[in-house]
């Protein structure tokens, strides 16, 4: 009941929002396409109209957990193939040109999984697009881990309903995704920790964060490093709750010199190692960070990796006063 109360809530606010400021609604969905295996990825790519500047502040989500495992939208400058839609691969590194969604200069905009309700950006952000933007093109992605709903013909048009407006926004969002490799041995719980030096001389706002893993997650949280080694916490949540944006938990400035740094907590019972990759059976290991800048242009930096376990964790890496405990814990 709660949640149908917080959608409809909502909505109320975005029709508001919507008479008020003149926003337009555009629909980026999957062109009825029939998945046929299992671990699919397919991309659809939309060209934005280079002549103008459009401005991103809402995203509702077309699709349920029964169809989709989770949804990406790329912003590129050139998209990975030419095609309507095409197998896309893995979730960000492919293994050819033809494989990812993005062939120059990707970014991630927007995230869904487990059935998140529509994300609206705070009052006079958005994202940037077309016009003078380096994002060319959009790109929506989508991933189908089972197909057995369509193996009687049924069609799919899992997506996301954007709006937008063409009044100029000030504060421009950026996306920063922290993430990692490496391996989660058998009958373990496994840290799998990334951290990046902000070297860009800008002041960065973050508003939202983003958490995802497969089914060995069990926390994973991310935080502001100080130069001086204070640690201050972004957000933390069970991976295996709706995975949506959710306001950060200390509105803090970030400035040149600090850190954005994430762990995952991953606990497997299995009898062999999990490896990160695509498939429901492999693992992923991913803080996304939402955040604006104020008359300015978001980060050159859109994506924080390391190697992981057991060759990357923050301890042999130049981090003190690690919160080990509360990292882990919620």
């Amino acid at each position: 009941m709660w949640k149908n109360i917080t959608i409809y809530v909502l909505f109320v606010i975005l029709f508001k929002f919507i008479r008020c400021n003149s926003i337009n609604k555009y629909s980026l969905l999957m062109p009825n396409v029939r998945p046929n295996r299992e671990e699919l990825y397919l991309c659809t790519p939309v060209r934005v109209d280079p002549s103008r500047n459009y401005y991103l502040i809402s995203f509702e989500p077309n699709a349920t957990m029964a169809s989709a495992h989770h949804i990406l939208l790329y912003g590129c400058g050139k998209p990975g193939s030419s095609k309507p839609v095409w197998d896309c691969g893995e979730m960000i590194h492919g293994i050819n040109d033809n494989e990812v969604p993005c062939a120059e200069n990707s970014q991630i905009l927007y995230a869904w999984a487990r059935d998140a309700p529509t994300l609206i950006l705070p009052e006079g952000v958005g994202f940037k697009v077309g016009g003078d933007s380096p994002i060319k093109y959009l790109v929506l992605q989508v991933h189908y881990a089972h197909v057995a709903k369509f193996q009687d013909g049924r069609t799919d048009d899992s997506g996301v309903f954007l709006y937008y407006t063409l009044r100029p926004l000030n504060k421009l969002a950026g996306v920063l995704l922290l993430g990692t490799s490496g391996v989660i041995p058998s009958h373990s719980t496994t840290y799998m920790e990334t951290a990046c030096t902000i070297k860009e001389n800008k002041t960065i706002h973050p508003i939202a964060y983003r958490t995802h893993t497969h089914s060995l997650g069990k926390v994973v949280s991310g935080y502001l490093v100080k130069p001086d080694y204070t640690w201050i916490e972004l957000g933390k949540r069970d991976p295996l709750t709706p995975q949506m944006f959710y306001p950060v938990h200390n509105k803090v400035t970030v400035s040149q010199g600090d850190q954005i740094a994430a762990r995952c907590t991953m606990h497997s019972t299995r009898d062999s190692w999990t490896l990160i990759g695509a498939t429901k059976s492999d693992e992923m290991c991913n803080f996304y960070l939402m955040y604006y800048v104020e008359n300015d242009e978001p980060l050159a930096m859109k994506y924080c990796f390391t190697s992981g376990p057991p060759t990357y964790y923050w301890k042999d890496n130049g981090l003190f006063n690690i919160p080990t405990i509360e990292a882990s814990s919620l």
